[in-house]
């Protein structure tokens, strides 16, 4: 907006926290839900039954899409619009990772307004032509501490015969309820609490060195990254409880500073892998986000701002203490230790570049030219020293 104003939206209608939080579902009252999740373990922990039940004490008649996979494509979306079209439900209840989150997003989307459809969501986005008010609620319950698409006005969805991921940023995505129940985290294995954990501390960064961040966001941000870097290690190899609920919270607050002021070419670099190889988001930004902090530092306010974080973190150097953290989770220095082969990287490098130029790279606080880019993507990938 002009003259430096700023329209901030911290959330939708409310955000509802703490252990056992999902029994909030028994005060709501919906004619026909549909319930959106992942593969197997809600389904096998008894969440999703335990949801249902809440739901059809209270009168609602509810249906159930499960499966979605890691990187939801644009067939799964389309499929679940067709149910959503049969049922015809009043309400949209996701519940699991961002997967499903951002799943049930499009699907809902796609469901509410007949006209937009996988070749022109985009143009009309960019146009500004999605309306922000839609008659479906969306109530998003997640099961992770990462994407943080519970409080985001926007869903990611991959092009398979593109290898794309496709960003769609829009008000009427953003949900109305999120429930942050953190007894739902602890089905989470090591592994996907490490990678999404580092995806949320790559949110909190990257909002809070964008040249758009504002006081409010600051804040939100900065808690976000000392907090997670405090308290993800035990989350992870002690599962503690406590520490889970807190990487929980910090996870959306660091959801909602990103959704108003922006992220960074880690990003644009993850998405690009992401969507070529099938990486879990988390995963991708993790291995990228050290080096990405290395090269934007040349820029004097993000090399004060990262010294802002060192010391709200109450470390050195964050950018240190992040490749320590990551070493310490066991997450791979590089791309090539994360299991891409040499050839199947030189195979899609110039897709790669392409793609990893788009979304959030435009927005890096420094800007970053293709040249720039391919260096970078060596970097990633082999763990090259930067020196351009």
């Amino acid at each position: 907006m002009e003259n430096g104003v700023k329209q901030l939206v911290l959330s939708g209608k409310r955000i509802v926290s703490g252990r056992g939080s999902m029994a909030f579902l028994k005060t709501l009252s919906y004619q026909r839900v549909v319930m959106v999740t992942g593969g197997r373990s809600m389904i096998a922990t008894g969440i999703m039954d335990r949801a249902r039940k809440m739901l059809e004490d209270n009168g609602s008649e509810v249906k159930m899409i499960s499966g979605i996979r890691k990187n939801p494509s644009f067939e799964e979306v389309e499929e679940g619009v067709k149910i959503f079209r049969e049922f015809g439900p009043d309400c949209v209840l996701a519940v699991g990772g961002g997967s499903a989150m951002d799943a049930a997003k499009a699907m809902l989307l796609f469901y509410e307004f007949p006209f937009l459809n996988r070749d022109n969501v985009v143009a009309y986005k960019d146009a500004g032509k999605i309306p922000a008010q839609r008659k479906t609620a969306l109530i998003c319950i997640p099961s992770t501490s990462g994407t943080a698409s519970e409080v985001t006005r926007g869903t990611v969805i991959t092009d398979v015969q593109q290898k794309l991921k496709v960003p769609i940023m829009t008000d009427c995505l953003r949900p109305d309820i999120a429930i942050l129940d953190s007894d739902i985290t602890m089905t989470m294995p090591e592994k996907i609490a490490a990678e999404t954990g580092m995806d949320a501390l790559t949110h909190a960064i990257e909002s809070y060195i964008n040249h758009n961040l504002d006081d409010f966001d600051e804040a939100l941000a900065k808690a976000a990254v000392a907090g997670i870097l405090k308290y993800l290690p035990d989350s992870c190899l002690k599962q503690d409880p406590l520490a889970r609920e807190k990487v929980h919270n910090y996870s959306c607050m660091a959801g909602i500073s990103f959704a108003n002021v922006g992220l960074g070419m880690v990003h644009g670099i993850a998405h690009s892998f992401g969507a070529v190889f099938d990486m879990a988001h988390g995963l991708t930004n993790a291995v990228i986000l050290p080096y990405a902090l290395s090269f934007n530092r040349r820029d004097p306010a993000v090399k004060e701002k990262l010294e802002e974080l060192s010391y709200a973190a109450r470390c050195e150097d964050i950018v240190e203490e992040i490749t320590k953290l990551k070493e310490s989770l066991g997450i791979p220095k590089t791309f090539r230790d994360a299991g891409i082969t040499e050839e199947d990287y030189a195979g899609n490098r110039q897709l790669l570049l392409a793609h990893a130029m788009l979304g959030a790279t435009r927005v890096n606080p420094v800007p970053i030219t293709e040249d720039v880019m391919d260096k970078m993507l060596d970097v990633c990938f082999y763990g090259k020293t930067i020196d351009f």
